[in-house]
């Protein structure tokens, strides 16, 4: 059955901001309490999407999620109206309220983990949405994210959609950052790849390992997915050390082809023969390695090469790297990049770059704004059509963007308690732009 793979891009949200939340996130860290543009922010993630339509993709739009989440201020024994309920917690307790603000549901490949049906055994689609459970802000994104994808994923008998695994240190997950995926096709019987960083109970020092090997195969069980067909790959301690937190920072999988860092994976070798063995009768896989001679780890975390995405446009005969306008202005990268693209019979030969240098600042490249679903023509039939992106769609995106988004939020802004009546505003009206309906978030029910 035809089938094609769509990325859902993350709106990003009107309450955008640097604040720094993100232990290992170097680019979060490094640019804590600069002045943001959330408007310029959502516009860029945007064109993104636009661009991947022009180049004739198919495109879809997932919402941001109610911040401040007053909701869960209130659970911390905050009353009142909102907007007092949001200055007494910024007065009172600013790192649970800046928790409460962070925009980073943006970055949809946190969302969920994706296995298409055609690696599944009941042969529907299963979606697992990610606990995020090692970040404070991070946590209160699940209960939303199953709201958007039951909205997406209505019908039972195609979709199956599972909440987050229970938010415990041992079953840590991160969703499709930490997930890959080889095939033929999109359609074909495929290879899944779960990268974890640790296992459960395991010490370690240096930045967070956010991914445990029991939460990866919790996932894998949930999915039915075939154990030939499964592999489990440890992302090296090097990698995350040097701010790759998840593995979309230093890999990137599509189709047949794995491109990655030389350092990104503890034992290399031992996953190149498990996934040719996966693939045996399926697909002959390719390994694009870039040696740490070329780009060392901290290139590749600056500019996020890794960090982009990888697909096939249509007729093509190699795959194209959609990146961060990051990687030409990396000298190393830049180079290595021109290199493939000169390369005779290269399996990666075309490069389009994108401006989301909005979301960059936060540690979120062009592959973190999205959540790759593979769909078949009935899977596509069944889902919410409201949630793909066109020309009328975009159009009205762009309104409802400049007409509720901020220019600017400097740090002195976020205590401001008319910043929740704005994005409350905006967000009411977006829910008549995508198909949620009018009791899709918190406020909204309350």
């Amino acid at each position: 059955m035809s089938a094609e793979e769509i990325n859902f891009d993350g709106l990003v949200g009107p309450t955008h901001n640097y604040a720094g939340l993100s232990e290992g996130n170097l680019a979060s860290l490094r640019n804590a309490n600069m002045v943001a543009r959330p408007r310029e922010a959502a516009l860029q993630g945007l064109a993104k999407m636009q661009r991947l339509r022009a180049l004739g993709l198919s495109q879809g739009v997932l919402p941001p999620h109610e911040r401040p989440s007053i909701a869960w201020l209130r659970t911390l024994g905050f009353s009142g109206t909102d907007a007092h309920v949001w200055e007494r917690a910024w007065r009172e307790e600013q790192t649970m309220a800046r928790a409460a603000l962070a925009s980073s549901a943006m970055w949809a490949a946190n969302a969920a983990t994706i296995s298409p049906s055609a690696d599944c055994s009941d042969g529907r689609l299963h979606a697992s949405v990610a606990n995020l459970q090692t970040m404070l802000h991070r946590i209160l994104e699940a209960e939303q994210t199953e709201r958007t994808l039951l909205k997406l994923l209505p019908d039972d008998a195609r979709f199956a959609v599972h909440p987050a695994l229970l938010a415990h240190d041992a079953l840590s997950d991160e969703g499709a950052a930490n997930h890959m995926r080889m095939a033929a096709s999109a359609g074909a019987p495929g290879v899944e790849i779960l990268v974890y960083g640790r296992q459960a109970g395991e010490p370690r020092s240096g930045f967070p390992a956010r991914q445990t090997l029991e939460a990866c195969r919790a996932l894998a069980r949930r999915h039915r997915l075939a154990e030939a067909r499964t592999v489990y790959a440890r992302q090296s301690s090097a990698a995350i050390d040097a701010g790759a937190f998840h593995n979309d920072v230093v890999a990137v999988a599509h189709e047949h082809v794995l491109f990655h860092h030389e350092d990104a994976f503890a034992d290399k070798a031992a996953l190149y023969s498990e996934i040719r063995a996966a693939a045996k009768g399926l697909f002959e896989p390719v390994f694009v390695e870039v040696p740490r001679e070329r780009v060392g780890l901290e290139d590749a975390v600056s500019s996020y090469l890794f960090n982009s995405q990888l697909v096939r446009l249509p007729g093509a005969s190699s795959l194209t790297l959609v990146a961060p306008t990051e990687v030409r202005e990396n000298n190393r990268a830049a180079d290595f990049v021109r290199e493939m693209k000169d390369a005779p019979g290269a399996a990666i030969s075309a490069f389009e770059f994108v401006e989301v240098r909005e979301s960059m600042r936060n540690g979120g490249g062009p592959a973190c704004l999205r959540l790759r679903i593979v769909m078949n023509t009935q899977e596509r039939a069944a889902a919410a059509a409201g949630f793909f992106l066109d020309d009328a769609l975009a159009a009205k995106l762009e309104s409802w963007i400049r007409a509720h988004y901020r220019e600017e939020l400097a740090p002195g802004d976020l205590a401001d308690p008319a910043l929740v009546g704005e994005t409350q505003a905006a967000l009411d009206a977006l829910s008549r732009i995508l198909p949620l309906g009018s009791d899709f978030y918190p406020f909204q029910r309350n």
